[in-house]
């Protein structure tokens, strides 16, 4: 990790700081998705700067620090003004198929893949945006891939199976 990636909590929220307020209240909708993937595409400096301290995060165990069924996540941030009222989540997740579950206020995703090929609900690398009112099975296939949750006001629901 070089000098200038985020490596703690305060760091981390500063980088995510620097998206929100262009994502602050716009629908979470194909237009948002295409924007962000134009101004903070994969491979990007935010992108690699957001991998290098997830990473870092992760290893230093502040990050992902709960685990179920082979995932490891956390909400490493919870909503409030720092961050515009999104909450965020990071996932680690292995080829699996994770738990169902609704976003109320919709869901902001980065797709970060630890290994070549790794899929999340079918994409690569970069953003996907869910709308309000969206569910799925967040699914993981083709290797290990970290995903990063912005949630608007934090909310999600899952469901009881």
């Amino acid at each position: 990790m070089n000098a200038s990636s985020p490596s703690t909590r305060e760091q981390f929220q500063a980088l995510i700081a620097r998206i929100t307020p262009d994502i602050s209240g716009r629908a979470l909708d194909q237009s948002l998705e295409d924007d962000l993937n134009r101004r903070f595409p994969a491979g990007g400096l935010v992108y690699r700067e957001l991998l290098e301290s997830c990473r870092a995060g992760i290893a230093s165990g502040w990050m992902c620090d709960r685990e179920a069924g082979g995932i490891r996540f956390g909400r490493v941030i919870k909503p409030g003004p720092p961050t515009h009222g999104f909450s965020v989540d990071v996932v680690d997740m292995p080829p699996v198929v994770g738990p169902h579950h609704t976003h109320p206020n919709g869901e902001i995703d980065l797709v970060m893949p630890l290994d070549s090929g790794a899929r999340f609900d079918g994409r690569g690398e970069g953003w996907l945006v869910y709308g309000p009112g969206s569910s799925h099975h967040p699914t993981v296939s083709g290797g290990r891939a970290l995903v990063l949750y912005l949630l608007p006001a934090g909310a999600i629901e899952f469901s009881r199976r």
